[in-house]
Order: C-alpha cells, then structure tokens, then sequence
C-alpha cells in the first residue's frame, strides 16, 4: 500500500491524474465562507460555481463502480439556513451523478450554544454519490451487533410469530421474522453516531477518523484507491493506509500539508509494524526456532 500527498489546489492536480484511476473519494470541502486564506472563502451563493468543475475532475479520475462521499453542511445566513448544497446535489445531478443516498453523521459531542430560532447544530451531511448504479459496497464489512433487544424480543415469539407473513404496515421486524432467529449481526442504519475530533488534529475542521474509515470499509476493498482532495490533517488517507488501501490527498494550505504528511508517516510506520508483527507471531506459531520459549497466545486475539 501507498500513501501521498500533493500540495495544490485540487482543481489542478486532478487534472493531471488518469482517468479511472481511485475507487473512493471521501472528502469534506471547505464549508461557505470559510478557508479565506487558501480558496478565497467561497460565499454560499458562489459555492455551487466553485465546487462544479472539481466535481467534473472528480467523476472523470473516478472508477464507474467507485463512490464518492462528500460531508458537508449548510451554514445559516440572515437567520436561516442557505440553500446551497440543496442546489449543489440538484447540479451534480445535471451534470451526471447519481444521488445514491445521504448519510447523517450524528455528532455526539456538538457545540454548545443558544440561538433565539434554532437548536444547536449536532448532524452533518455525508452525501454519496455514483456514477452508475452497480457501484462497489461490502454492506458485511460494516455490520452492527444485534444488541439484546433483538434476543429479548425473539425469546417471547410464538409459533404464529415465526410463520407470520410480512408486516402490512411497514415494520421492518415484521416482515420474515424467522431470518432474525440465529443472527448476531444485522445490517447498520444511514445514520453515524460518532464525536468529533477537533481538539487533537491540528485543522478546524477534522471530521473523526471513524467516519472516513466506515465508509472506506463500505466502498472499498484492500489495495484499492482512496482519494480526499482537501485533505486537510489527513484524516481519510491515515485510515486508508491502517485498512490496507492506497491514499491519495491533495491540500492548498502548505501548513495542512505538513501536517498531513505527518499523519501519513505516522500512519506508515504504525501500518508496517503491525504487519512485521502479525508475520513474525504467525512463523513463530508454525514453526518456533529452536530454543525459543513459545508464548501462551488467545487464538481469540492473534490471526492463525
């Protein structure tokens, strides 16, 4: 696996990279208003404008079964909310993307605040879009434990319940509910309940590392490509690196860029440590050299 980074604006760097070329982007572009300093601080009225031509780039250095994730959340102007990423889906949408579907990221930890006609702000957008509609998802490398409700429930179940037929209202735990018995696992919502992490990464606007990995393990396999063209403290490429995948940032702001080549060096060296240590516990298993004490070793915590 590979990691890079490459200081410029995306805009023209992806002009230069091959078609075809990542399997996932997950990114969070500058909010309205914001990053003055690198891309001007783009009005919510000029974003749309700003951010089409980088979209183009996007779907072009894109595979057709590749996914690109965009968090993102509209800033409150004159007391009310802009209408700006409602207009930014509608025109990707004219310019050849699929809206596939739109996560929540719920953020456990919101800042704190009181505003006279609204609550403080505690979810933000993940909006996931395609260019085909046969894309790439391992919906089983993100499942979710099924929790005691579900071995509460099942336990009170009569014969009638088992064999009942699927639910006239819509009830999910209707609908077939013998597929339920024997399961531990089940498939998880579009809503992601995760705290932020901005005290501790150097950027004001660093998303938790557990986003940009869920979607990472969702949309893509190891030895893939994943691309965050602001990719700020580098939080996407470090998580792409720990699952084994390619990564590839893009940042403007020199500062950001040192920062993330820090975290990717981090990321590095902690990757090929775990992968030393993971071959040398497996030899040592097989076949331990002679004179060596073999260790006591949870076959529940080491891969055999």
């Amino acid at each position: 696996m590979r990691g890079g980074v490459v200081a410029g604006d995306c805009l023209d760097v992806l002009r230069s990279m091959p078609a075809e070329r990542v399997d996932l982007i997950v990114t969070s572009p500058p909010y309205a208003d914001q990053r003055a300093s690198t891309y001007g601080g783009v009005t919510p009225d000029d974003y749309v404008a700003w951010f089409l031509p980088r979209a183009e780039q996007f779907a072009r250095v894109l595979k057709p079964t590749g996914s690109l994730v965009i968090n993102i959340k509209e800033k409150v102007v004159d007391g009310e909310r802009h209408t700006y990423v409602l207009e930014l889906i509608l025109a990707m949408k004219k310019q050849g993307w699929l809206w596939t579907e739109e996560y929540v990221w719920h953020k456990r930890n919101c800042f704190p605040g009181k505003w006279p006609n609204r609550f403080r702000d505690a979810w933000e957008r993940c909006l996931h879009f395609t260019r085909e509609k046969r894309f790439k998802m391992n919906q089983d490398a993100v499942m979710v434990p099924m929790g005691d409700w579900a071995t509460t429930r099942l336990r009170t179940l009569g014969a009638n319940d088992v064999v009942r037929h699927d639910s006239r209202v819509g009830n999910a735990f209707g609908k077939n509910i013998a597929n339920w018995q024997g399961r531990d696992r089940a498939y998880p919502t579009n809503v992601l309940h995760l705290a932020t992490e901005c005290g501790n990464k150097g950027h004001s606007a660093a998303f938790p590392h557990a986003l940009p990995r869920w979607f990472i393990e969702l949309f893509t396999d190891p030895g893939d490509t994943v691309l965050d063209p602001f990719a700020g403290s580098g939080t996407t490429l470090a998580a792409a690196l720990e699952l084994g995948r390619n990564a590839i940032g893009i940042e403007l702001a020199p500062a950001y860029v040192t920062r993330c080549r820090q975290t990717l060096a981090t990321a590095h060296e902690a990757a090929q440590a775990l992968a030393r240590a993971a071959a040398v516990t497996e030899q040592e298993l097989i076949s331990p050299r002679r004179g060596t004490a073999t260790a006591k070793v949870s076959k529940d915590s080491v891969p055999l």
